[in-house]
């Protein structure tokens, strides 16, 4: 097992097993994983479930489940392991979603996994987190069979200053808190409608801005170390992932191809 970087209400764990993995257990978080290679198998209300290789699964809180490898080659999976009070927060007052089948079809995790198990050691920050809760409680919801909420008016001149703040100084990363000053708005309507206005997320618009700083140094002549720490990421490694997440190409490559 391989616990990764997490933050407060939020863990990221990576293991593999065969097996018999876990006796009877229950947890007062929600667990939201994803197998990634094998067959997971658990009993969980009064079931045998079946978790394939690229299908995701959620367990309630307070809910009693075992675990073990379906075949005998074992698995090999990712989980996050979500406080509720976080989801509560996200929900604003409404009651905690329950999902009765755990186990969850391919194409329905993608978005979860990119977000926060693709990368479990990378530093999940403030609006990383965000972002990553809105997914919980938009899979979590939708997996519930609640409908979506309607939408709201956008307070577009508020969601400009936040944007126009970020793309400033991408490089400085700031606290949720300042951009609730900004914008007037708490972290989760201002995350939701900054999506909704503008197409992505103000982590994501945050990184794109670095990026774009990132290309410009490069072009410049600067080394690439140096470009990712002009432009605010934790490291080079950092940010070559970031890179060719974005564009397809390693940055080396990209400014080879530039040349």
């Amino acid at each position: 097992m391989h616990r990764g970087s997490g933050t407060p209400g939020i863990e990221r764990l990576d293991a593999a097993f065969a097996g018999p993995a876990f006796a009877p257990h229950r947890h007062d978080t929600y667990a939201i994983g994803m197998t990634l290679r094998g067959v997971q198998t658990f009993r969980y209300r009064g079931a045998q479930r079946y978790c394939m290789a690229g299908e995701g699964h959620v367990l309630h809180p307070d809910e009693m489940h075992d675990g073990a490898a379906g075949t005998a080659e074992g698995f090999h999976y990712r989980i996050l392991y979500i406080d509720p009070a976080l989801v509560q927060d996200a929900l604003g007052g409404q009651p905690l979603p329950f999902v009765p089948d755990p186990v969850i079809g391919r194409g329905h995790m993608q978005r979860l996994f990119a977000l926060g198990l693709s990368d479990i050691d990378q530093e999940l920050d403030e609006l990383g987190s965000l972002d990553l809760m809105l997914e919980v409680v938009r899979l979590l919801r939708r997996h519930a069979g609640i409908p979506p909420a309607a939408p709201a008016a956008l307070a577009l001149p508020a969601l400009a200053r936040v944007r126009d703040l970020i793309a400033a100084d991408p490089s400085l990363r700031r606290a949720a808190a300042e951009l609730e000053r900004v914008a007037g708005l708490d972290r989760w309507t201002l995350a939701r409608q900054f999506r909704s206005a503008f197409g992505t997320s103000p982590s994501h618009f945050r990184t794109m801005r670095q990026l774009d700083k990132v290309r410009a140094l490069l072009r410049g002549g600067m080394e690439l170390a140096a470009a990712a720490t002009e432009a605010g990421f934790a490291d080079q490694s950092h940010m070559s992932r970031m890179f060719k997440r974005a564009y397809g190409l390693a940055p080396a490559q990209w400014r080879n191809a530039q040349a």
